[in-house]
């Protein structure tokens, strides 16, 4: 019983000294947390063996078309990075970042194009959960793999690589939903996430309703009929451990979701598709260090994807055909980028697609092999806000629509430049 009178005696100080501190004691200071404002260009000049016209009728058999390029779905323009021949202007990135208060931060991530401005993140992270948990909110990169977190200006080469961009489009898993993440009390690093998330990546996943009778008149549209969002699910493991000088990084990655993928305003072969789809991933980075600006790095990943669903568009005698399909395909690419000191680094890419598996109602679906591109790059910073890379790729994996394979030789020269507070990049 004293315990109790002690106590509620003690609540009752406290709360009579809080009441006669003076109010700017006693309320929290926004003012102390201003936001950190960076801003990034991204521009390039790039020489291309294919002109403009024709690199955007080019596909990766079974996989993806409209891979490279300026095209159009209807009325929405979609651009890669290094789109043109000649000079581009990639995008200008907006960061703001900062603490909202002692129990959140956020931060916003925003792009400008010659497309438009569009939200590239926004989110807000906790900081006061305890117990090693971490839970994040808003639209943000999921943690999928080991490239898809990081944004454009950390990759260290100019453009996404094969099955990257193949699989999950430009942007990669790019979502609103929500994550939450749990590191391990253990002597390595051990980390477990989950992400529930909306699901409108167009590449891959998606759960709009698509109007089929763009297509075909006679279709019915209850076919492809939305899918309650949201719908897609996202878990990784990841591990983290030093040797001496060497740290390895290392992480498994599984994704699920409904898939809507609209191709039904295209000018040609209006086509969609409706269906599920898993992606699995693997990852490992290796990096050596020499001193502060001299290492090694080694970095491959691997993904595998299965979708299963129905096919919709016409025949050759323009019947509306809608044949069950599935696709198990697998892709991974493998670097070495070596950094000679502050300002030099060069490195190697390799990207292979090596599983292309397609079947129309049972029957397989011939694709052609030797889906590769080669790409080796050099770049010199003059200090951590200025990057100029000069880079060469030599891509094997494109079609034209007449089936025939279209070497591509590209040179990218790119400048990448940022001003202001700048948060450091994940390792």
């Amino acid at each position: 019983m004293k315990k109790i009178l002690l106590a509620t005696a003690l609540c009752a100080t406290l709360i009579h000294a809080a009441d006669v501190l003076p109010v700017e004691k006693r309320t929290f200071e926004q003012s102390k947390y201003i936001p950190d404002i960076s801003l990034v260009m991204d521009a390039s000049y790039v020489s291309r063996s294919v002109s403009d016209d024709a690199i955007a009728h080019l596909e990766v058999p079974g996989v993806v078309h409209g891979l490279l390029g300026s095209h159009a779905h209807g009325e929405h323009a979609h651009s890669t990075y290094n789109a043109e021949n000649g000079f581009n202007l990639n995008y200008a990135e907006l960061v703001l970042s900062s603490s909202v208060d002692p129990f959140f931060t956020m931060d916003g991530i925003f792009h400008f194009s010659p497309n438009g401005v569009a939200i590239e993140e926004l989110y807000f992270t906790s900081t006061a959960l305890g117990n090693g948990l971490r839970a994040k909110g808003g639209k943000f990169n999921s943690n999928f793999g080991y490239l898809n977190e990081q944004h454009h200006h950390a990759w260290d080469f100019a453009d996404m690589p094969l099955v990257y961009e193949a699989f999950l489009g430009m942007h990669g898993i790019n979502e609103t939903g929500l994550q939450i993440q749990w590191t391990a009390p253990t002597s390595t690093y051990l980390m477990f996430g989950a992400e529930v998330l909306q699901g409108d990546n167009e590449q891959m996943f998606g759960n709009s309703t698509i109007d089929l009778t763009a297509i075909n008149a006679a279709a019915d549209p209850a076919q492809a009929e939305y899918e309650k969002a949201p719908s897609m699910f996202v878990g990784y493991i990841k591990t983290s451990f030093d040797i001496e000088d060497t740290t390895i990084l290392a992480g498994l990655s599984y994704a699920q979701g409904s898939s809507r993928i609209d191709h039904t305003e295209d000018d040609e072969n209006k086509h969609a598709f409706s269906g599920d789809s898993k992606l699995y991933g693997a990852d490992l980075v290796i990096k050596h260090s020499f001193d502060s600006y001299s290492s090694l790095k080694w970095q491959s990943e691997y993904l595998y994807r299965d979708m299963d669903g129905v096919q919709y568009a016409n025949n050759v005698s323009d019947v509306f055909v809608s044949p069950d399909m599935a696709k198990k395909q697998a892709g991974l690419y493998s670097q070495l980028i070596y950094a000679y000191d502050r300002s030099w680094r060069t490195g190697i890419r390799y990207d292979a697609f090596i599983q292309n598996d397609v079947e129309k109602d049972g029957v397989t679906v011939a694709q052609p092999s030797g889906l590769e591109k080669y790409s080796v790059m050099a770049e010199y910073s003059t200090s951590e806000f200025a990057r100029f890379r000069l880079q060469y790729d030599h891509n094997n994996a494109m079609f034209d629509e007449a089936g025939q394979r279209q070497s591509i030789d590209s040179v990218i020269l790119q400048a990448n430049i940022s001003i202001g507070a700048h948060g450091a990049h994940s390792f």
